[in-house]
């Protein structure tokens, strides 16, 4: 069943793949999970590179025909679908997606929470024009959100209630990432650079530079870096609400809801830049500090070991003790 769900997704993942050489890797770009994917590599021969490029379009065409909710036949539409009607069968891959968004909620203490998808919709940021949700209509939006409602067992999940619904955004992207990588070690690449959607993390280093370079947005002027960071072995994500958001009568509403209250974010930070291990580990924190706001947010990037980040406020960049050692450069 995946591989004919997955058919047309990996045919049209395979068309957007272009491949070039430049400075002693190979560049593969192709578009997957709704943003621009790129992976460059050091290739330990032409066989294992075109070994490890040809499965790796395969297996995120196949993860995003299981995991996006923005198309009718995944896993996760077909729970959304199921949602106060029957249990639903998932594979052992969504399991742990599942395990990790729980985790995640304990954490945050509710600022991360998988079942806010009726809330985003609510706040549809692309409408136009675009539009504030009544008090009323968020309080029943908010009645079908909470990962506390979610049911599960072994080998499957269900929503209890009519309308509630599951969105992976969160995490999916960024263990797309992780799965990356760990393809490229299996092919015997020992050095890799895998970004999808500015999510990154780096394996080893380019050839002639001591680390992977990473430029840094600046939130306060989009289009331009800040800084930049090298990584080896490492990953880094950002979140921030900088370049999705409307404006509605002289107010700004970011694209990034609070599940506690059902409103946009609006706790001062600007962007959260986290440095780990994984980069789904990287990318649960940014949105999970960013949620939660410059003091406890920035509560939480410290206190999470192995993890380094800055948030940026109005007042500048905040940053963790040991993040300056990523640091190349600043402007």
């Amino acid at each position: 069943m995946v591989l004919n769900m997955s058919h047309p997704v990996r045919a049209r993942v395979r068309r957007s793949a272009v491949i070039r050489e430049e400075g002693g890797l190979s560049h593969l770009t192709f578009h997957a999970l709704g943003t621009r994917c790129s992976v460059s590599l050091v290739e330990p021969s032409r066989e294992a590179a075109n070994g490890f490029l040809d499965e790796l379009l395969n297996w995120v065409a196949d993860f995003e025909a299981k995991c996006s909710r923005f198309l009718e036949d995944s896993v996760v539409s077909r729970i959304n679908r199921a949602a106060g009607v029957r249990w639903v069968e998932v594979d052992e891959e969504v399991s742990q997606l599942l395990d990790l968004c729980g985790h995640l909620h304990h954490l945050t203490r509710g600022a991360f929470d998988a079942t806010s998808l009726p809330l985003l919709r609510l706040w549809d940021w692309k409408a136009q024009p675009p539009r504030i949700p009544a008090e009323s209509e968020i309080a029943r939006a908010k009645e079908l959100v909470g990962w506390g409602m979610l049911q599960r067992r072994e080998g499957a999940v269900f929503l209890p209630k009519s309308g509630m619904a599951l969105d992976l955004g969160g995490v999916g992207k960024e263990h797309a990432v992780d799965g990356a990588v760990l393809l490229a070690e299996r092919h015997g690449v020992t050095a890799v650079m895998v970004d999808f959607g500015q999510d990154i993390r780096a394996l080893g280093r380019p050839p002639g530079r001591p680390a992977w370079h990473i430029g840094l947005e600046d939130p306060r002027q989009p289009g331009s870096c800040w800084a930049s960071v090298g990584l080896c072995d490492r990953a880094v994500a950002t979140s921030g609400d900088y370049l999705r958001h409307f404006v509605h009568e002289g107010r700004r509403y970011g694209h990034i809801i609070d599940p506690r209250d059902g409103k946009p974010v609006s706790q001062g930070a600007l962007s959260v830049t986290a440095v780990a291990p994984t980069c789904t580990q990287a990318g649960a924190m940014t949105t999970a500090a960013f949620v939660l706001g410059p003091e406890e947010g920035f509560r939480l990037l410290s206190s999470q070991f192995g993890v380094d980040g800055v948030m940026i406020t109005e007042r500048g960049p905040h940053t963790t003790p040991r993040f300056y050692e990523y640091l190349v450069t600043t402007r």
